[in-house]
């Protein structure tokens, strides 16, 4: 099994100071350190050499934050009626909704959909994301949202209170959302 990551480098130096912290406030008072041997690390603890892949170190962080899901995928709104009945669903959660007007055409929209999808799964229980593909619904339901793409709207209690047109750098698009989700959860 390999292990994937963007920063790799970063999580397995996070991954190896942790555990250095953990074997310096061991039970026995003294202190032990892995030590780097070609490509191994040999744990000198309890005096029993045993080598450690530097991919088994990586896996294992990887395992302890699999309780929060990464990605939560978002729920498409098909026409107006539909829209009515989320809208109207959120108001009786008093909850906030975060819709993504976009279309598969649209190169910012493809390319923001994951990134909105792993902010999803941040506000997993506090806010629902849904996206609306405007090529696939009626252009009533398009000319009701008012939009220009990609845009993203938060609703809550059945009006629109803020939105973002996503017209720049994804990373920014992201933070401003995550902003504005935070005035309203």
């Amino acid at each position: 099994m390999s292990v994937l990551a963007a920063n790799s480098h970063i999580l397995y130096r996070e991954v190896y100071h942790r555990d250095q912290q953990q074997q310096f406030l061991s039970s026995s008072g003294s202190f032990s350190y892995p030590q780097r041997s070609s490509g191994h690390w040999v744990d000198r603890r309890n005096r029993d050499c045993k080598n450690i892949l530097r991919r088994d170190i990586r896996v294992d962080a990887f395992w302890s934050d699999l309780s929060r899901p990464t990605t939560v995928e978002m729920e498409p709104i098909n026409d107006c009626d539909h829209l009515d009945q989320i809208l109207l669903h959120a108001k009786q959660l008093s909850q906030p909704i975060l819709i993504d007007w976009m279309a598969a055409w649209c190169r910012k929209c493809i390319y923001l959909k994951p990134k909105l999808e792993k902010l999803a799964a941040e506000y997993d229980t506090k806010i629902t994301f849904y996206y609306v593909d405007v090529n696939k619904v009626p252009q009533a339901l398009v000319k009701r949202g008012n939009i220009s793409m990609p845009t993203l709207q938060l609703w809550k209690d059945g009006e629109m209170k803020e939105e973002v047109i996503g017209g720049h750098k994804a990373w920014l698009v992201v933070d401003e959302v995550r902003e504005m989700i935070q005035k309203y959860v």
